[in-house]
C-alpha cells in the first residue's frame, strides 16, 4: 500500500520547502544592504506619505532632528530648558578644566570643548537627554597614548595631534553611523543638586581661598591664566605628518570607540526612563560631526558623559535646548568670567578627577556581572587591574584580546545540541536541557545554532559524526535542523556533503529541516540539493520523521490488514482492522476509532503512533452523542491502558470545539481528557466501531 505522507517536494502549497529559483545577485544584494545598514527601515514611514512636500519634510526631519521637535517648541519647555541648561554649565566649567588638566592640555580646552559641540549636538541629537562634553576616561587616555615625553619635548604638537586625534574620532564615528555600524541607572532625584553644584561650588572656594591668601606665592599650584574670548580655529593645526599619523589613528579610533559606547548607552538608558527612543546611528553621525566641528574650533574629544547626562535628566530638561543654553553660558563664561578661574586650585581638580573616577566603580554591577557570567566578569577585571596597575592602553589591549578570544570560540565552536522528543507533543528540544526528551531509536536529530564556514566546519564535522558513533544502536536516519543557520560558504557546504558521504557508506541517511532562505539559496546553486534530493529537505522536524517512517525508511510500516469479517456488514462500512487490534491489546475498545483506517504506524518500543484515515472523518461518540470530528492523521502515545499526546481528535460540546488530549482506562470506565477537564463513561459504551456515516461494526 503506498503511504499517504507527502514528501517536502510533494507537499500542498505553503507546507513544503520553497524550492523556488533564487534570488538574483541585485534583488540579494539590494536585500543585504538594507538588513545591514537600515535594519529598522527607517524610510517605510517617509516612503507612505502621499507627496513629495511631506516626504521631503519627513527626510530633512530624519537626517536633521532639530526640524522634528523645534517646531513644536514652546515657552514652557524653554523654562525647563534654560533651568537645565544654566545647571549642567555649572558643572561643565570645572569639569572641563579638571579633564583637560588630566588630558594634559591647556585647561582654556576643556572650556572651548563645551561650547561650539552642544550646538552641533541640539541640532544633530536625538537625544532629549543627553548633554554633551568632556570625560575622564578619554581624557586620562589621550594623555596616556600620546606620552609625557611628547609633552615635554614639544607641547604645540603634543596639542596639535590630539586636535587631530579629534578630527580622526569624528571622522570614524560618522562613519559608522553612516554605515549603521550601530538597564537603567539608579539616580537619587532629590540629591541632584548637591551632585551637580558640588564641583562648582569646589572650584569658586578654592579660587577664592587662593586669591586671598596669594596661594602661588606659597607653593599653592594654580590653573595659570585663561585668557578671555572665543574658541579659535584649529583646522590649520591639524597634523597628518606619516610621523605622527599611527598614533593618531590608535588615540582617535580607540577613544572614538570608547566614546561613542559611552554616549550611546547613556543616551538610550535615560531615554527609556522618559519612554522615548534614541536612534544608535543617528547619535554616532551627530558625535562624529561634534568632533569633526569642534578639531577645527579647538575643542578635544566630546561624547555624553553620565555625571552631566544625569543632572540635565535630573533638571527636567524636554528637549536638546538645554545644550544650547549651555553653549550660550559658556559663551558668557569665556567672554567674560573665564580669567576669575585662573586661580583654581590644580588640588581642587584633582579632587574633582578622583570623585568623577570613583563615581565610575559599580560594586554592585560587578557582583551581578560576576553571578550570571564569568567570563565577562575576567574581561572586567582584566580592564579595570590592567588600567590601574599597567596603563590604559595595555588595561584595554587585555580587555579586548579577551572579548575576541570569546567571540573566536563562539565562531570556531558553534553550538550544537542533539534533540529529543517532548512526551506528548511534536515538539523537538535540546535533550540536555529538557532531560525528559526522548531520544527515537534509529535517528539521531541535531541542531545547528551559528554560522557554517570555513573557520569551523571541521568541528562541526567531526561532532557530527561522533554523535553517529556514540549511538549504542544502529542509525538510519539522520537529520539536521538548520533553522539557526544564518549563512553558508562554500567549505560549509563542502563539509555537508563530506558528511553525506561518510554517512551513506554507512548505510545512514541525511535529511536536512527548515534551511533558511540564504542557505537554501546556496544548497540550491551548489547543486547540494540536487545531490541530496529534494525529498530529503523538510520544513520541520515533525514531517522529516514521519516521512522518514513512512517514505525514506528501508523498512516500511506495516499496512493496515481486516481481522476478519464481520456478521452481514452493510454496504460501504470497512471492517476493523489491525490498527484497532493495536487498541484492544492495549486495553481499549475498538470504538475509540472509526473505521475508515487507512494506514497506520506505531513504535512498539516507546508507543509513538500515527494513524491515517481515508479523510476527514465525523461521527457521534456514545453515549451522548457529541458530534466528534477525526482529523485525517491522529497522532499520540500509547500505553497499556492510557493515550497520551493525542492529537487529531476533537469533540464539540457546550457550543465550542475541545481537543482530546488524553484518555485512561479506570476500571470499566475510560476516562476523557478534554481541555484542561475530565469526563467519564463506560467502556462498553464504545464496543463497537462506527464508520464515517455512523454505521456500525462491532468487534
Amino acid at each position: 500500500m503506498e503511504s499517504t505522507i507527502p514528501n517536502s517536494s510533494s507537499s500542498p502549497k505553503g507546507r513544503g520547502v520553497n524550492f523556488s529559483s533564487p534570488r538574483n545577485f541585485v534583488v540579494k544584494f539590494k536585500s543585504k544592504c538594507k538588513e545591514t545598514f537600515f535594519p529598522d527601515d527607517p524610510f517605510k514611514p517617509i516612503s507612505q506619505e502621499p507627496n513629495g512636500m511631506m516626504k521631503t519634510k519627513k527626510t530633512l526631519e530624519y537626517f536633521v532632528p532639530v526640524f522634528e521637535w523645534l517646531p513644536k517648541y514652546n515657552l514652557q519647555k524653554l523654562r525647563y530648558d534654560v533651568l537645565a541648561g544654566i545647571t549642567i554649565t555649572s558643572l561643565a566649567v570645572p569639569q572641563g578644566i579638571s579633564y583637560a588638566n588630566l588630558a594634559s592640555i591647556p585647561p582654556i580646552i576643556g572650556l572651548y570643548s563645551s561650547f561650539v559641540p552642544p550646538f552641533v549636538y541640539a541640532v544633530l541629537g536625538s537625544s532629549n537627554t543627553l548633554a554633551v562634553g568632556t570625560v575622564a576616561a578619554c581624557s586620562l587616555l589621550i594623555s596616556e597614548t600620546f606620552g609625557e615625553e611628547m609633552l615635554k619635548k614639544d607641547p604645540t604638537l603634543y596639542l596639535h595631534l590630539i586636535f587631530t586625534a579629534t578630527f580622526i574620532t569624528g571622522v570614524f564615528q560618522f562613519a559608522l553611523g553612516f554605515l549603521s555600524g550601530g538597564g537603567k541607572k539608579k539616580i537619587k532625584p532629590k540629591l541632584f543638586w548637591v551632585s551637580a553644584m558640588g564641583p562648582m561650588v569646589v572650584v569658586l572656594v578654592g579660587c577664592l581661598v587662593a586669591y586671598l591668601v596669594t596661594g602661588t606665592e606659597h607653593g599653592i599650584q594654580t590653573v595659570g591664566p585663561l585668557k578671555k574670548g572665543l574658541n579659535p580655529p584649529s583646522i590649520q593645526y591639524l597634523n597628518f605628518d606619516s610621523k605622527y599619523l599611527p598614533l593618531v589613528l590608535k588615540a582617535g579610533i580607540v577613544t572614538g570607540l570608547i566614546a561613542m559606547a559611552e554616549g550611546i548607552a547613556i543616551g538610550r538608558s535615560f531615554a527609556v526612563m522618559k519612554n522615548e527612543q534614541t536612534d544608535g546611528n543617528k547619535e554616532m553621525i551627530a558625535f562624529g560631526l561634534m568632533n569633526i566641528i569642534g578639531s577645527f574650533t579647538s575643542c578635544y574629544l566630546t561624547t555624553g558623559p553620565f555625571s552631566k547626562t544625569a543632572v540635565n535628566y535630573n533638571a527636567g530638561t524636554k528637549t536638546p535646548m538645554s545644550n544650547v543654553v549651555m553653549g550660550i553660558c559658556m559663551m558668557l563664561v569665556l567672554l567674560f568670567l573665564a580669567p576669575l578661574f585662573s586661580y583654581t586650585p590644580l588640588v581642587g581638580l584633582s579632587a574633582i578627577i578622583m570623585s568623577a573616577m570613583l563615581g565610575l566603580i559599580d560594586y554592585e554591577e560587578m557582583y551581578h556581572l560576576f553571578k550570571v557570567d564569568k567570563f565577562d566578569f575576567v574581561v572586567c577585571m582584566s580592564a579595570f587591574f590592567g588600567v590601574s596597575f599597567l596603563s590604559m592602553d595595555y588595561g584595554l589591549i587585555i580587555s579586548v584580546g579577551f572579548s575576541v578570544l570569546r567571540a573566536l570560540l563562539y565562531v570556531a565552536r558553534p553550538s550544537t545540541c542533539k534533540l529529543g522528543r517532548i512526551p506528548n507533543s511534536v515538539m523537538f528540544r535540546d535533550i540536555e536541557q529538557y532531560p525528559a526528551a526522548e531520544e527515537m531509536l534509529g535517528y539521531v536529530i541535531l541542531q545547528m545554532g551559528s554560522p557554517l564556514f570555513f573557520a569551523n566546519s571541521t568541528y562541526v564535522r567531526e561532532r557530527i559524526l561522533r554523535w553517529i558513533r556514540d549511538e549504542p544502536e544502529a542509525v538510519e536516519f539522520l537529520l539536521l535542523d538548520l533553522s539557526g543557520v544564518s549563512s553558508v560558504d562554500m567549505t560549509g557546504m563542502e563539509t555537508l556533503l563530506e558528511v553525506r558521504r561518510i554517512l551513506v557508506a554507512k548505510g545512514i541517511k541525511m535529511v536536512i529541516v527548515n534551511p533558511r532562505f540564504e542557505v537554501l539559496e546556496k544548497m540550491m546553486l551548489s547543486h547540494f540539493v540536487e545531490k541530496v534530493g529534494k525529498e530529503y529537505v523538510f520544513l520541520s522536524i515533525d514531517d522529516a520523521v514521519q516521512a522518514c517512517r513512512f517514505n525514506l525508511s528501508t523498512t516500511k510500516p506495516e499496512p493496515c490488514h481486516r481481522l476478519g469479517k464481520t456478521k452481514d456488514p452493510s454496504p460501504g462500512v470497512t471492517v476493523p482492522t489491525r490498527a484497532h487490534a493495536e487498541l484492544t491489546s492495549h486495553g481499549f475498545p475498538i470504538g475509540l476509532l472509526p473505521l475508515s483506517v487507512k494506514d497506520y504506524y506505531i513504535n512498539q518500543t516507546s508507543g509513538d503512533f500515527s494513524l491515517f484515515l481515508h479523510g476527514t472523518c465525523k461521527i457521534m461518540l456514545p453515549p451522548d452523542n457529541y458530534l466528534a470530528t477525526y482529523s485525517n492523521k491522529v497522532t499520540g502515545r500509547i500505553t497499556q491502558g492510557q493515550i497520551a499526546g493525542l492529537r487529531g481528535i476533537r469533540v464539540r460540546a457546550f457550543f465550542q470545539w475541545w481537543s482530546i488530549t488524553g484518555i485512561r482506562s479506570s476500571g470499566d470506565n475510560l476516562v476523557f481528557e478534554v481541555g484542561g477537564i475530565t469526563a467519564k463513561y463506560a467502556s462498553k459504551n464504545f464496543d463497537e466501531s462506527l464508520d464515517c456515516e455512523g454505521k456500525r461494526s462491532s468487534s
